[in-house]
């Protein structure tokens, strides 16, 4: 590591003392086969450009991942030596695997999570730590995402969700209470309600409710701390009878958790059936002007 970006971590590790008690956190990611090096590198600049840097990146490579994105984390690891702790296994399991499997591997009981095309930002870990730091009861922190096409600069919606603790638990019964790029939770919380899972499409909102079973104490800030990449490619994952059966499947393990009543599973699924069947322009408009202000 240079000596200018020695002393630069060393500032921050210091500023973390001062701004948030000195509590440690880990950042917690998963790489796939698809992910854009572009993307990538844009996030990991944003994760460590912090006023308050992580104490370490556990990065899961869930399968093989494409050779640019594998140089990319190679420069970083050798930049930052001692940060980065990563997990890799094949063939590809998925990303309740992937993650059930990288808060195995987090050294400290506060992990962040980010996803590996969204942009953080620069005091987003500094404001979730004082939100610990003020209530020590408190499991899982949140926050409003903007959101994004190409240019981090042009926002083109804003994913608002409920701030306080009983408002998210009742949200939570029909749509996801939480932007999961954002949250930053509890070890101990997230294992006692059996870590992540095998939930295609649904590997958050399943941890969720039954986090939520578990009494755990909930808050989001109502300031975007992530930008979040959508597009046409993601409107696009997100129709077709497919997607909806892998919806519906998701929706029936949430519903045999017993948090949500038959009536909240039955309006969930006409919804994302009618989303499922437009064109996708039709479903862009949806996502960003009606299900997002």
């Amino acid at each position: 590591m240079s000596d200018k970006k020695s002393d630069n971590r060393l500032n921050k590790e210091r500023s973390q003392d001062r701004k948030t008690g000195g509590m440690p956190f880990s950042v917690l990611l998963s790489l796939y086969i698809k992910e854009k090096p572009e993307y990538f590198l844009q996030c990991m600049e944003s994760i460590l450009n912090q006023t308050v840097m992580p104490t370490e990146i556990v990065v899961v490579k869930d399968g093989p991942v494409d050779g640019e994105v594998e140089r990319v984390l190679e420069r970083f690891t050798e930049e930052y030596p001692g940060l980065f702790k990563i997990i890799s296994y094949e063939p590809n399991r998925g990303l309740g695997y992937a993650l059930a499997r990288g808060v195995e591997a987090c050294g400290n009981e506060i992990i962040a999570r980010m996803d590996t095309d969204d942009i953080a930002r620069i005091d987003r870990f500094e404001r979730q730590l004082r939100e610990f730091a003020a209530d020590p009861e408190l499991d899982i922190c949140g926050s409003v995402i903007e959101e994004f096409e190409e240019d981090p600069g042009r926002i083109v919606a804003v994913r608002k969700v409920p701030l306080d603790d009983r408002e998210i638990k009742r949200y939570q019964r029909r749509r996801d209470g939480f932007n999961h790029m954002t949250v930053m939770f509890k070890r101990t919380a997230v294992l006692k309600a059996g870590n992540y899972k095998m939930c295609p499409l649904m590997e958050d909102s399943y941890l969720w409710v039954r986090m939520m079973k578990n009494r755990v104490k909930c808050k989001n800030i109502g300031e975007p701390l992530v930008c979040a990449r959508i597009g046409k490619d993601m409107y696009e994952r997100r129709g077709g009878v497919g997607y909806f059966f892998k919806y519906r499947a998701g929706r029936r393990k949430i519903l045999g958790t017993g948090y949500i009543s038959r009536w909240d599973y039955y309006c969930t699924l006409a919804a994302q059936l009618v989303v499922a069947l437009v064109p996708g322009e039709m479903r862009g408009w949806v996502f960003k002007r009606v299900l997002h202000s």
